[in-house]
């Protein structure tokens, strides 16, 4: 346990930095299933592929950046001062920590996991655009509702259920645009666009409705001691930029990067030779063959 000292408006404030065992423990769990899972379940599903290096990377990072925020001083901050600290964890949860998870599990892994009777049938439901995006922005929406935000910030238990939920349905919600899995395929490129555009509208929403507000929107936070002397209100401005400027940064740099993928793949689809049944095709289209025997 550490005791740091904080300047706040009212002088130096000490606060505490417990460790979280909870978040430590979560963090062990995840790396611990997943090497068990690539190092020693691979065997035994038949037609498991490889584990790239740079899933592994992927996957360790997302463990890591869960554990930056939930388990330092930002998740601390977050609880006892200021709700920019709060926007900008939830903002990684579901911004940056879901999707490295989600592109550091192997495909064979969700396969083996679908196999028992009524799980690809769940999963094609759950991972369908719509519902994906629906179910995620309900709750995105929800979960920083004044009334859930103050309560999640006096009952510890229940913003560790939040923390869940919100990881979980993140990583519905980018499925179709990383999916790696044969059975639940990602949305074609025109259409990942698409669907991360009209993503890129919630962190809109839900910043102006925190930076717009006439005063301050959640009660804990109003009461809570002022750091560096940062008003409720204005850590509430600071807060709804951080949400909408990492959020719309992410996911339109995925859009970009989709972009110049799809733009490269018909570029080299354009530029490859001409097979000779195509020759043939376009010489008797051109009358220049007796046509085909």
């Amino acid at each position: 346990m550490l005791v740091p000292l904080l300047h706040t408006a009212n002088g130096p404030y000490q606060f505490t930095w417990h460790l979280h065992p909870d978040v430590v423990l979560l963090c062990i769990f995840l790396l611990a299933g997943y090497f068990y899972a690539i190092t020693q379940l691979r065997d035994l599903v038949s037609d498991a592929g490889r584990v790239k290096r740079s899933q592994v990377v992927w996957y360790c990072s997302g463990v890591a950046s869960l554990y930056l925020v939930a388990g330092t001083p930002v998740h601390d901050i977050s609880e006892q001062y200021l709700l920019t600290a709060h926007m900008f964890q939830h903002t990684t949860f579901t911004m940056i920590s879901a999707p490295l998870l989600l592109m550091g599990i192997p495909g064979w892994m969700w396969q083996a996991l679908l196999r028992p009777r009524g799980m690809l049938a769940a999963g094609r439901v759950l991972t369908h655009p719509v519902v994906a995006f629906g179910v995620f922005n309900a709750l995105f929406v929800g979960t920083h509702l004044p009334e859930v935000t103050n309560y999640a910030l006096y009952h510890h238990w229940f913003h560790l259920l939040v923390h869940v939920a919100l990881v979980a349905s993140a990583l519905l919600m980018w499925w179709p645009v990383l999916s790696n899995v044969a059975d639940l395929p990602r949305l074609g490129p025109p259409l990942r666009m698409s669907y991360l555009f009209v993503q890129s509208v919630l962190p809109t929403v839900v910043a102006a409705f925190v930076t717009f507000a006439d005063g301050a929107v959640y009660s804990f936070y109003q009461k809570a001691p002022r750091m560096w002397g940062i008003t409720a209100v204005e850590d509430q401005q600071i807060a709804g930029g951080v949400m909408k400027l990492m959020g719309s940064l992410i996911l339109w740099g995925l859009i970009a990067v989709i972009f110049f993928q799809w733009y490269a793949q018909e570029q080299a689809q354009d530029e490859s030779p001409a097979s000779w049944p195509e020759i043939e095709d376009e010489l008797e289209a051109l009358g220049l063959t007796g046509g085909r025997r």
